[in-house]
């Protein structure tokens, strides 16, 4: 059975986001967990990304992709390629860091609710 590239280009794209989610994740896990050391961090973050970077980079469409994609760009160059990131490094940005994934995550699942089209009928409704 023969892929048309729309087909192709679909399974690409959702590969590259997963592979996104996934890391995003992960840092979340390990900003989290007390015990990661920034040795530790540094050598998952950079698997991990490096597994990314293997992917065949697509264009993406929504603000929270776009948004992810620059986050990890940047935590990776303020970690892995620091010329000294400590562990005092690493607990110094744990809390800012979760509150910014956190805020992206918000920003995924906005999308996610209802529209507004149909709050107004919500409301309206009468539960007596």
């Amino acid at each position: 059975m023969r892929y048309t590239q729309k087909q192709i280009d679909k399974f690409n794209r959702q590969k590259y986001i997963v592979e996104l989610e996934k890391i995003s994740k992960n840092l979340f896990r390990m900003f989290r967990d007390e015990h990661v050391t920034a040795e530790g961090f540094i050598k998952k973050f950079g698997q991990l990304k490096s597994k990314f970077d293997e992917k065949e980079e697509v264009q993406l469409e929504s603000e929270y992709h776009q948004q992810l994609k620059e986050y990890i760009a940047r935590i990776y160059q303020n970690t892995c390629l620091a010329e000294a990131f400590t562990d005092k490094d690493l607990s110094t940005i744990r809390e800012a860091e979760m509150s910014n994934l956190n805020r992206l995550q918000k920003l995924k699942n906005g999308t996610s609710y209802k529209k507004d089209k149909h709050k107004s009928k919500r409301q309206n409704e009468d539960w007596g």
